[in-house]
């Protein structure tokens, strides 16, 4: 079969295939081929340009970007937003929060979900529809009875989880941080608070944010942890938070003392999910978004145009 007599047969295969809405059987049939034969002709016509594919989402989504960001990061998905360099940091978030509410409730009936709390997760949900997963049980992942009561209020983000899709919520009432290890463990041990931890292992898909490690960050405004501490940890190399705990640029624990008086679900038990879904929003957000793909605690990301190109050019530089 000469070139262009190939070509032909490609560009039929295609026309069929897409245009007709013809099954692979019925077309191999009609031309004369084995299926096998039509299904290569079909790649082929992708594979040198004869069949263009484009994915054009009705939310602004930017596919290629996504694409690129799984393959690099072996990511079972990713949804990335575009800013158009937008600086204001609450826009990107309010962007990245939309988005992430859209994928929460496109993936269906999912009787169980573990969230964290903060600001980046009280945004996700007030962008959450309706009924969006109707009846869900929602279990909170990290402690979150405050200390201090900062400004807007994070901490309640498994109610508004909850009450948005006419479900129930079961909340981990202890704080985040404690003051000393003895004091989590006997906490720990207490049947209520043992049995909201397991609930949250079992969880079959988890949504986190991600917290930097600045003065401002929810875990400082809430008075778990102190500005001097908090500088003493990135000192050590803290680049953020997640679920709680802080870690450094592969995501190991940075300070085994403060870990140890954490309240939250391990990070070791983060992967191995249907789904485990990290939020990112904004610059700064990229240090720790990089150390979750680098230990692999995530499996969706969930970030906007310009962090995404970050975490990509942090792969072609590994």
């Amino acid at each position: 079969m000469s070139g262009e007599q190939r070509e032909s047969l490609m560009v039929q295969v295609a026309k069929r295939y897409y245009d007709l809405g013809m099954t692979m059987g019925d077309l191999a049939r009609e031309l004369g081929l084995t299926r096998w034969q039509a299904s290569r002709l079909l790649t082929e016509a992708r594979e040198t340009g004869i069949v263009r594919i484009e994915i054009m989402p009705r939310a602004p989504r930017l596919p290629a970007l996504e694409s690129r960001l799984q393959r690099r990061w072996n990511l079972k998905e990713a949804v990335v937003v575009p800013t158009g360099g937008e600086s204001d940091e609450r826009l990107v978030l309010n962007a990245v929060a939309r988005a992430a509410a859209q994928f929460l409730a496109g993936l269906g009936r999912v009787p169980l979900i573990g969230v964290s709390w903060g600001r980046t997760m009280s945004a996700v949900a007030a962008h959450l529809p309706p009924f969006w997963n109707e009846g869900v049980e929602v279990v909170l992942l990290n402690g979150a009875m405050n200390i201090r009561s900062p400004s807007v209020r994070t901490n309640n983000t498994a109610e508004l989880f909850a009450r948005s899709a006419n479900g129930t919520a079961t909340l981990l009432p202890v704080p985040a941080i404690v003051g000393s290890a003895a004091t989590r463990l006997a906490l720990e041990q207490d049947p209520t608070i043992a049995g909201v931890l397991e609930l949250g292992r079992r969880a079959p898909v988890i949504c986190f944010g991600m917290g930097t490690i600045a003065p401002d960050s929810v875990l400082v405004q809430s008075g778990f942890v102190t500005e001097a501490e908090t500088a003493a940890l990135a000192q050590k190399g803290a680049v953020g938070d997640i679920l709680s705990r802080y870690v450094d640029a592969e995501g190991r624990i940075v300070d085994a003392e403060i870990d140890a008086r954490t309240i939250a679900l391990d990070l070791g038990l983060a992967s191995g999910r249907d789904l485990s879904i990290g939020v990112a929003a904004g610059r700064a957000k990229h240090a720790v978004a990089r150390a979750c793909l680098h230990a692999g605690y995530l499996s969706a990301l969930v970030t906007d145009e310009e962090t995404a190109g970050l975490l990509l050019a942090d792969a072609d530089a590994g």
